[in-house]
């Protein structure tokens, strides 16, 4: 039955005649490198904008509006010869229904990014084997970026493309590459990969669908029930939080999500407010005094 109505969905929401998923902005900044080579960079940028969006990365087919917003912005720290180190933030968001606001779905800083470029490399995939750091991290994020798109219209509908990045993982940590690693970080791209992929974390992934298809997406029908709605899934947060301390994928919706949840409850009920406030200073107390505007 799931695998009917998901089907469905996909045929509803995919078709058309252009098969790129993404419209992704992607931007070189070497800024912190000053005498650097900028047409290497500008050559880059070019070549990673087409990796990026002229391919397809699924099956499913996209017209243009229907494609996803995304960003990366990378900002080069250091260059060794053809060696680069970079910083990397991704973001994605998409359309709540009926209205013209875009909601973000996924906001990730990857600190450990470092790869090797000669200008006017041809930007390749494998999908077999890790021939290039620079090549699998931008696949790596545009099957997470088209996860999380999967997983906002339908019930874990982003699963195929978080085993897609899960085997990206795998195949990067056999090349042992840096920022791959189990256990070499809390925040890195296998720990992200881990917690999405995770049984333990079904229940919060099922929440991310309802805050958006049963939450946002109803807000103009019906406001009242659709804060209702994301008010009751907020426990999950908590409860998912303290089984895996420290959750990458718990504070990256966080990160995502915290000005869009406070302007949210700004207008609740005072028990939606209190609960809201309580749940999500627990989950994440470096924003308590965020949350608190709530009540403003």
């Amino acid at each position: 039955m799931m695998k009917n109505i998901l089907t469905l969905i996909f045929i509803l929401i995919f078709s058309a005649t252009h098969a790129q998923e993404l419209n992704c902005n992607i931007q070189i900044n070497s800024e912190q490198v000053p005498g650097s080579n900028k047409s290497r960079f500008i050559t880059l940028q070019k070549s990673a904008s087409e990796f990026v969006n002229n391919r397809n990365w699924t099956e499913l087919k996209y017209s243009n509006p229907e494609k996803i917003e995304c960003s990366m912005n990378i900002i080069v720290k250091k260059i060794e010869g053809d060696e680069i180190t970079t910083e990397i933030q991704i973001q994605s968001r998409r359309p709540v229904y009926n209205s013209a606001y875009n909601s973000t779905l996924f906001n990730f800083k990857d600190n450990s990014f470092t790869f090797s470029y000669k200008e006017f490399e041809q930007l390749e995939m494998n999908e077999n084997t890790i021939t290039s750091n620079l090549t699998a991290v931008l696949a790596y994020y545009a099957y997470v970026i088209i996860g999380y798109d999967m997983d906002s219209f339908a019930r874990f509908g982003g699963t195929p493309y978080f085993q897609a990045a899960e085997a990206i993982v795998n195949m990067a940590q056999a090349a042992d590459l840096a920022g791959w690693k189990a256990f070499e970080s809390t925040r890195n791209r296998y720990a992200l990969i881990n917690n999405l992929t995770d049984e333990a974390f079904k229940k919060f992934r099922n929440y991310f669908y309802e805050y958006h298809r049963l939450g946002l997406d109803e807000m103009t029908l019906n406001m009242t029930n659709a804060r209702a709605k994301i008010a009751a899934g907020l426990p999950i947060l908590r409860e998912t939080n303290r089984s895996r301390p420290s959750a990458i994928a718990i504070s990256s919706f966080l990160d995502a999500k915290t000005d869009e949840i406070v302007s949210i409850f700004t207008n609740g009920t005072e028990k939606e407010k209190k609960e809201a406030i309580e749940v999500l200073s627990d989950v994440n107390p470096t924003q308590t005094d965020k949350y608190a505007k709530i009540n403003n």
